[in-house]
């Protein structure tokens, strides 16, 4: 059964939630009440589900009984974790790729363990110096994967072909998320990626977000999406206000609400559709209180944007899409899942 505005499975990012606390301990170290804290302010915004993004806890690095109660703790909550998002750790990395790409079968196993649907990977890596001194740390550039090295890019392809037989032997779809200058940083780069990869598993997280902000010219955002929902299996949401003088080279970006950016989640959703897009959707937003705002993405998703029907014509993706089957509600009306499985294409 197609998903309707209702049935959607939206989850919110925990990029609020700092991965160490204010003595300076990893939340991975904390009591399992802190994890219950941050789930139930996500429950209280209205969320029935988190991404459960490592800039805060690292499941990959949970040892098995403390995975078992972190499980424990979201069942207890009433929050389900069907996404795991591990950022900024690059299997690619010039020195650190082994470890990072240890940790990243490790995220698989432990999203087994949590029973999630999806991983997120992605092959940006960590903020610079100079980054970290910004109040929006994309105004200036960071790493950038080498243009043109056909060993960095066979190793991409076959270290993340690599990390996606293994979540398809756990029953997991992995969704690789695209960031500026990395070889997920363009729609025909990103698509050349899954598609030389070559699993029906593995698609993208078409998180377009990450380059409409840049300070700098950027893709037409409606020609990378028609590019890259084909090859979409989850989809990180955000968006931003844009304004360009190309006359004076100036470009300023700052984050809005969904409804106020330069995307228009409305007309690309119905692209989506059409390409037989079915994922889990994630809303996100930085700066101020960017929980509510992503509760209000939240809301003016189910509003306005996705089908308020299960009669609309689904396309034919060219990956598989995930399925959880909603069961129960929250109070806040949303659904809960129970369970997943991969649909074939």
């Amino acid at each position: 059964m197609a998903y309707t505005a209702e049935t959607w499975p939206i989850t919110a990012a925990l990029l609020q939630f700092p991965g160490t606390d204010a003595t300076g301990q990893h939340i991975n170290d904390a009591d399992a009440s802190a994890w219950a804290e941050v789930l139930q302010e996500v429950k209280d915004a209205g969320f029935a589900n988190a991404d459960l993004t490592d800039s805060w806890v690292r499941p990959g690095d949970l040892g098995k009984e403390r995975l078992s109660e972190f499980k424990q703790t979201a069942e207890h909550v009433g929050i389900g974790i069907p996404v795991i998002s591990a950022i900024r750790r690059s299997v690619i990395h010039t020195r650190d790729w082994a470890e990072n790409l240890a940790y990243s079968h490790r995220t698989i196993d432990a999203a087994a363990e949590l029973g999630c649907e999806v991983v997120s990977f992605g092959l940006h890596q960590a903020i610079t110096a100079e980054q970290q001194k910004q109040l929006w740390f994309w105004t200036v550039e960071g790493y950038k994967d080498p243009v043109g090295d056909k060993e960095a890019w066979g190793n991409a392809v076959t270290r993340l072909r690599e990390l996606g037989e293994h979540a398809a032997e756990a029953g997991i779809l992995l969704s690789l998320e695209m960031y500026e200058d990395t070889y997920l940083g363009t729609a025909d780069s990103s698509v050349q990626l899954v598609q030389d990869i070559g699993l029906a598993n593995v698609g993208l997280n078409p998180d377009l977000g990450n380059l409409i902000r840049l300070h700098r010219p950027i893709e037409d955002w409606r020609e990378m999406v028609a590019k890259t929902l084909p090859y979409s299996n989850y989809w990180h949401m955000k968006n931003y206000i844009r304004d360009e003088d190309v006359a004076r080279d100036s470009y300023i970006t700052m984050p809005a609400p969904m409804e106020s950016g330069l995307i228009n989640y409305r007309e690309a959703f119905k692209l989506a559709l059409s390409v037989g897009f079915q994922g889990i959707l994630c809303t996100e937003h930085y700066g101020g209180d960017g929980l509510s705002v992503t509760a209000s993405n939240q809301e003016y998703l189910r509003r306005q944007v996705l089908p308020k029907t299960e009669n609309y014509v689904l396309g034919q993706s060219q990956v598989a899409q995930g399925r959880q089957q909603p069961s129960g509600r929250t109070e806040s009306g949303s659904t809960l899942p129970v369970a997943s499985q991969l649909a074939g294409v």
